[in-house]
């Protein structure tokens, strides 16, 4: 059966590069999203995601970013635009504008801080399918919305609009993460979004990865998703290679390791705004004793 998306099975929640005085970077942005398909192997770009620090940017940073990533990779990998926020009329107004300004598809994550139910889950995303041909990913991150998208409601929101082709499944809750994957259709994906649950995710039928250490070890990740169904012990060496640099990118509050290993390998990426802060030199040098012990699988 076709897909009801085509976004590929590793894709990065990218970082946005910003300058000294706050500004941000599009030039190396577009330099980064280069190197994260061409180098680090990814299939598709999340951007104006949490990793991105979405919530600190503007509407048009937001979507002068969608533009210059799309210059910068063309049709080589999927874009996927965060659209999502806990206020369903703006998610609808970027998801629109998103749309004419031209993506694969949208990220909406679960209403934050309002908590608003199992039937205001579904109204929200419902709502935002309506008001877009865009193929959706949702984003079930409990951790940091309060809120948990069961189940049910995820199916029936499967059920009733076809565009919502995916789920990012940040949840942590692998029997939860299972009966997804055994009862959606056979077209919906189930990413992870834990970059250290991949491999349990893909042994219980997921599909791929929405990844935040791929900025960093894509071509590792990559290679534990495409060997998993024909040597699944070549993947478990490759789960096992990958926890140091998983370990590195969330030593300190998201994205400040990951910014700071990024600008290790040269690029303008040290900045970022408040509330999130730099790395400390005592945690810098934490997560760069625990990026050295990565490995990759010879």
């Amino acid at each position: 059966m076709t897909s009801r998306s085509e976004w590929g099975r590793l894709l990065t929640a990218m970082v946005t590069p910003m300058t000294a005085d706050g500004r941000v970077n599009l030039a190396e942005a577009q330099r980064l999203a280069a190197h994260l398909v061409d180098e680090q192997g990814n299939d598709g770009i999340v951007v104006s995601g949490t990793t991105g620090e979405s919530p600190t940017l503007t509407d048009d940073e937001k979507l002068d970013l969608l533009d210059a990533v799309r210059e910068a990779v063309g049709d080589r990998a999927a874009i996927v635009f965060g659209a999502g926020s806990y206020d369903t009329q703006h998610s609808i107004h970027l998801s629109q504008a998103a749309e004419k300004r031209g993506c694969d598809g949208l990220m909406l994550v679960n209403p934050y801080y309002s908590r608003p139910g199992q039937a205001g889950l579904y109204a929200h995303f419902a709502a935002v399918a309506e008001a877009t041909t865009l193929p959706i990913m949702v984003y079930n991150i409990q951790p940091r919305s309060a809120i948990n998208l069961d189940t049910p409601t995820l199916m029936r929101l499967i059920e009733n609009y076809p565009r919502i082709a995916a789920v990012k499944e940040a949840s942590g809750n692998m029997g939860q993460i299972s009966d997804v994957c055994r009862l959606a259709p056979s077209d919906f994906r189930v990413y992870s979004g834990d970059d250290g649950l991949t491999l349990p995710i893909l042994a219980v039928g997921g599909y791929g990865l929405v990844s935040v250490a791929a900025h960093v070890a894509g071509r590792g990740f990559k290679a534990m998703i495409e060997c998993f169904a024909t040597d699944p012990a070549l993947a478990r060496r490759w789960h096992h290679a990958l926890q140091p640099a998983i370990a590195a990118c969330f030593c300190g509050p998201n994205p400040s390791p990951l910014k700071s290993l990024l600008a290790d390998q040269g690029f303008d990426t040290q900045h970022m705004r408040l509330p999130v802060v730099p790395l400390s030199p005592e945690e810098l040098a934490v997560a760069r004793q625990l990026f050295a012990q990565y490995q990759p699988v010879a």
